[in-house]
């Protein structure tokens, strides 16, 4: 039962680290394609060490953007929404496909 709660609370934490880091990454994104429009770089990018932020960030918006569109076609073969889950899994990682997948069909 201890070991059952704690890994709930485990996946929990992930999730919400996940979403934190996915809406981070999406902000980074916003903000470097608005300096580039405009002609100006970035303090974060003219420091040479954290141009790999950047490139992790890429890493895991399309990783993620790959997952959510596996659960949203996942997701209408169970016949529920492949919005909802596609937008979660997006931001929830692969934690949000794995539930999708252990889900059992309730039709």
């Amino acid at each position: 039962m201890i070991l059952k709660n704690f890994h709930i609370q485990i996946l929990s934490s992930i999730k919400v680290i996940s979403i934190l880091l996915i809406s981070s990454a999406i902000s980074l994104e916003i903000c470097n394609i608005y300096a580039t429009i405009n002609d100006q770089q970035l303090l974060l990018l003219s420091l040479n060490g954290l141009n790999v932020i950047f490139w992790l960030g890429r890493f895991a918006l399309i990783s993620h953007f790959l997952e959510a569109i596996i659960a949203s076609i996942y997701a209408t073969s169970k016949n529920r929404n492949p919005l909802k889950y596609g937008i979660y899994t997006f931001f929830v990682g692969t934690i949000g496909l794995l539930e999708l997948l252990r889900q059992e069909d309730k039709s």
